[in-house]
């Protein structure tokens, strides 16, 4: 049960999004413009959905808020009229203003149960990087108190996406991660299609990508090849 201490869930919506994420998401795209060969954010936008993806996640720390919040409502058009996933990092602020299906936050962004004061219907993504991390978050969902609906395990291995990080955990930190927390999990850093093969078999099943997409000469292509490799695995190794 999704902890709310303050507005009035709808579970409805609730549940009917987190079904949607743990039936449909193989292949998580996050979008970078800067990392996209030369293409904008809604250009890409177009393309992952047209190759079938059914979720998006925004991730823009570039644009000025009014940039950010007419992208997130051109996002948040195009994501409803094809039945896909909305989701940004970070901006509780957009997020609410372009009414978002959900969030992704990191360990030092606002606080997942603060967020879910204010947005109690939307999904909550939160990324761990440590075991201890994710042992907090398991301790969180065994008592039935967390505001988190799903967490990120990463970086598997080395990424250019993000400055500063020289631990890599790879295959290995799914299950030592998820060992600990019973929440759907997506997986994510320097991830190639070559991988997947491998990452499946240790239990992956949501794979959040980020150039493997954005510098794809045909975007909407490889979100298909991604997401069909993806979803067929979860079948042959039953996870």
């Amino acid at each position: 049960m999704v902890q709310v201490t303050q507005g009035v869930v709808d579970h409805q919506v609730y549940e009917k999004r987190l079904k949607q994420f743990v039936d449909e998401v193989g292949v998580y795209p996050v979008s970078c413009e800067k990392l996209a060969a030369g293409r904008t954010d809604q250009e890409w936008l177009d393309q992952v959905i047209a190759g079938g993806a059914k979720i998006v996640q925004l991730r823009d720390k570039e644009s000025s808020d009014r940039e950010l919040l007419a992208k997130a409502r051109y996002f948040r058009e195009k994501t409803r009229e094809a039945g896909v996933l909305f989701f940004l990092n970070d901006r509780l602020d957009i997020a609410l203003l372009s009414d978002v299906d959900g969030m992704h936050v990191g360990q030092n962004d606002l606080p997942p149960s603060e967020i879910r004061k204010l947005a109690p219907d939307i999904l909550i993504g939160f990324s761990c990087n440590t075991e201890e991390q994710t042992m907090t978050l398991g301790k969180e969902v065994e008592q039935d108190n967390t505001a988190v609906s799903y967490y990120n395990i990463g970086p598997l291995f080395e990424t250019g996406t993000k400055e500063g990080l020289h631990h890599f955990l790879g295959t290995d930190g799914i299950y030592n991660f998820s060992r600990h927390c019973t929440l759907p999990f997506t997986v994510m850093g320097g991830i190639k299609l070559n991988h997947l093969d491998e990452l499946l078999r240790a239990g992956a099943r949501r794979v959040a990508v980020v150039t493997a997409i954005s510098m794809a000469e045909d975007i909407a292509k490889e979100t298909s090849t991604w997401q069909q490799r993806i979803l067929s695995g979860r079948e042959d190794n039953n996870v």
